[in-house]
């Protein structure tokens, strides 16, 4: 019947059927948006795509820079259309409700139910993006118990000494030797090996297995190749480079209406790439967990296993966990977990500490070559502890010394934030930052504009390690969100401190770092995280 109508209609009836409903879907666009809850100001929305055209063609789809433009244009708090409506919260008393650490707050989900996670395969599964109350905390309570036991820890560290090695190993040949250092050749991209180091570190903390990104980086530089199989090599380094196109790419898919994804071609493609991607992920991440129960099950009850993340998952609540049985609310928890939540849980320790590891110790190095008096203070500190030893591992109770170097860490953590804003979604009426929001409301929280703000920080545009070493000195509740806040607090900060302090302090007890160009920018890439894109350095040995 209504096919019959259609085919009635002249080529101009058509375009007219299709102009009024394209006007009745703007003027009711704009009838929503006029008459929204709590108007605020923020950046004029257009139908179908809110502030997209602004995000990605003033911007180049840089979160950083975006944020950094409302906030000076639309003040402490303001408004963005997305996918959704959301409000954007730019002071510490606007988001203790969305941050308080009780397990009575009820605002702990970072996003409504999203189809674009969902369609991702990511919705409810692993940590970082799940909604799912229940499986979070029952996923959470399982990664805490692994990553919070000492022997973990002692793994960390150990592999932290024996991956630096490795990667000296490579300097050695390529920028060390004297005669390279006297031709002035000895410049490198410091940002592009210290991801590959921390892709190898945190593969094999989490896995157990090795990863080879190092030797693939070695071997594209050196006409003398590494010592691992080309094919292990190059099987190793599409994993990395899977995940993290993943980590860059896959906001989109929370930020872009279904509708854009699957139709309109410059978001088709890029959503297409991103989906075939996670699928390549998936399919490593279950051949891994698969290798690894087969491990386990060969291996004799009387005999230790690894001390990896993967072993801890697949382990937890059997014959071999020392906590057979855990609760979560009081509920028992007493069944072992299945493949599909240990890959969430792994495939969220890859994204959460790859690139923020690498990138934070190299914004570390940037403002330590613009700041001799604090590269000199790190450095006296280290010449302190290690006794002017270059050569011997670093130990926990080093990293527990290394208090100046935890400050370092910290105060370019404040300046230079790896996740500038991140979500909080409320699923019930409440009061928050002086108005009465419905259920549904979703708020971003501008952690680079709190890390500014006079009313938190002394002189806050100045780079200064030193307010972290005062006496009594604590950063004003909320004001400082390098790990997020609240029950989402990151659950592997402990290990990302671990690995960035001994880290910087393994590389300037023994190097003299500095910039190829102390007039250069620092680069950056701006996505979902702050990125390092290039980082150009000269090394020698220190006198």
């Amino acid at each position: 019947m209504v096919l019959k109508l259609f085919e009635k209609l002249e080529i101009g009836d058509f375009l007219l059927f299709l102009s009024t409903i394209l006007t009745i879907y703007v003027v009711q666009y704009y009838y929503k948006y006029f008459t929204r809850v709590n108007p605020l100001p923020g950046p004029f929305p257009f139908p179908f795509v809110g502030n997209l055209p602004q995000y990605y063609l003033w911007f180049n789809g840089e979160n950083k820079k975006f944020y950094e433009y409302i906030y000076k244009k639309y003040g402490d708090i303001c408004e963005v259309q997305f996918n959704e409506r959301a409000i954007v919260l730019s002071r510490t008393e606007y988001i203790e409700k969305l941050l308080t650490p009780s397990t009575k707050n009820s605002h702990v989900v970072r996003f409504p139910d999203n189809e674009g996670l969902e369609e991702l395969g990511i919705e409810g599964k692993g940590i970082l993006l799940n909604q799912d109350l229940k499986s979070w905390k029952y996923n959470r309570q399982f990664f805490s118990q692994a990553i919070l036991s000492p022997k973990f820890t002692n793994e960390a560290i150990d592999w932290t000494n024996k991956l630096f090695n490795e990667l000296e190993g490579y300097w050695n040949k390529l920028f060390l030797k004297e005669e390279i250092i006297k031709e002035n050749k000895n410049k490198l991209d410091f940002a592009a090996w210290l991801h590959h180091y921390t892709n190898d570190m945190i593969i094999k903390i989490l896995t157990g297995e090795r990863s080879y990104s190092m030797a693939a980086y070695f071997d594209t530089l050196s006409d003398e190749k590494s010592d691992h199989p080309l094919a292990i090599v190059d099987d190793s380094v599409k994993l990395v480079q899977a995940l993290r196109k993943h980590l860059l790419g896959f906001i989109m898919f929370v930020n872009v209406s279904s509708f854009l994804r699957h139709y309109v071609p410059f978001f088709k493609n890029k959503a297409d790439d991103l989906l075939q991607n996670v699928r390549f992920i998936n399919n490593r991440l279950d051949e891994i967990i698969k290798r690894r129960r087969q491990t386990i099950e060969n291996t004799p009850l009387n005999e230790p296993l690894t001390n990896d993340m993967l072993t801890s998952l697949i382990t937890a609540n059997t014959s071999r966990d020392v906590n057979h049985t855990k609760t979560v609310g009081g509920e028992a928890l007493n069944r072992p977990m299945t493949d599909t939540e240990i890959r969430g849980i792994i495939f969220d320790g890859f994204l959460g500490g790859t690139d923020t590891t690498a990138n934070t110790i190299s914004f570390v190095t940037y403002y330590l070559a613009h700041n001799q008096d604090v590269k000199k203070k790190l450095i006296e500190e280290i010449d302190r502890i290690f006794q002017g030893d270059k050569t011997r591992p670093i130990t926990e109770n080093d990293f527990q010394k290394l208090k100046y170097c935890e400050a370092i860490v910290k105060e370019v953590s404040r300046v230079l934030t790896i996740a500038p804003v991140f979500t909080r979604y409320i699923n019930k009426p409440d009061e928050i930052a002086g108005y009465k929001w419905p259920a549904g409301t979703m708020f971003r929280i501008n952690a680079d504009a709190i890390h500014y703000n006079k009313d938190y920080w002394e002189d806050p545009d100045k780079f200064n390690p030193d307010r972290w070493m005062a006496e009594g000195f604590e950063s004003k509740k909320l004001s400082f969100l390098m790990f997020g806040g609240g029950l989402r607090l990151c659950p592997g900060r402990k290990l990302a401190m671990i690995e960035l302090v001994c880290l910087i302090a393994l590389l300037y007890r023994k190097y003299e770092i500095d910039l190829v160009d102390m007039n250069a920018p620092l680069k950056v890439i701006n996505g979902g995280v702050t990125a390092c894109g290039e980082l150009l350095t000269k090394i020698k040995h220190r006198k």
